[in-house]
């Protein structure tokens, strides 16, 4: 098998990461998670199932998972996040590939699709996007932003068909939480026009209802599919209103 390392970023997640580590199990030549000061356990949980914790203070999504990165004893590296886990046809296709002689390819993306916190699978036409996770990072490594974490493509970029499973928040109280520290990181890196993002504000939260409810087919997931896509719509909004300052 061709040696892989793979990379998770987490903290407090002893809930979730149990399951992301053991969807790697006969992949991964090893397992780093960089640890940013969990209280929960997450440390001796993650190592008790053989993965390698290194401490690393917060310093944002693309930073802590560049140093993630420099922690890899291996050129070929996997990312995963706490709460996702590889579905069963992305195990059969990365094996696959790490079979052959040499990756055909230096750069690998993949679907992450959502599941609901009450769900074990995804709901029908679930939302998902399209993110770059398995990587040479002597081609290709993370970007250094804050609140940005993606890998560039190469030219010979392969899309692999299985999804990677993204249980993304524990329930919509969780959404508000994540959504706020977020925004509080996009402050430092603020590019938009002041002016553009107050013309926005009136239409912000009905615009961004319908872009999760129907572009992202939050509607397929019953009531609770409205409520997460009403919930997250608000979020949007109140992004405006916090990089703005008010």
């Amino acid at each position: 098998m061709i040696p892989v390392s793979c990379t998770i970023i987490a903290k407090n997640e002893a809930d979730r990461i149990g399951r992301a580590i053991g969807s790697l199990s006969g992949l991964a030549d090893e397992i780093i998670v960089v640890d940013s000061g969990s209280t929960d356990g997450t440390q001796a949980l993650a190592e008790s199932l053989g993965a390698r914790v290194v401490h690393n203070d917060w310093t944002g999504y693309g930073p802590q998972k560049r140093f993630a990165e420099d922690c890899a004893r291996n050129d070929i590296v996997l990312n995963l996040d706490a709460d996702e886990w590889l579905s069963d046809d992305l195990r059969a296709e990365i094996g696959a590939l790490l079979a052959l002689p040499a990756l055909p390819a230096k750069t690998y993306k993949m679907r992450v699709t959502i599941v609901y916190p009450q769900r074990e699978t995804p709901a029908p036409f679930a939302d998902s996007t399209v993110c770059l996770r398995l990587y040479d990072r002597r081609a290709a490594r993370f970007s250094a932003s804050l609140v940005h974490d993606n890998v560039p493509e190469t030219p010979d970029c392969v899309f692999l068909k299985g999804p990677i499973l993204h249980k993304s928040f524990r329930g919509l109280a969780d959404v508000v939480r994540k959504e706020l520290a977020y925004f509080e990181l996009q402050k430092q890196e603020k590019t938009k026009s002041r002016v553009a993002m107050m013309l926005r504000l009136p239409i912000e939260f009905p615009w961004q209802f319908f872009k999760y409810y129907i572009l992202a087919r939050h509607c397929f997931g019953g009531l609770y599919g409205f409520a997460a896509a009403a919930v997250i719509a608000f979020m949007r909004w109140m992004r405006l209103v916090i990089l703005l300052g008010w």
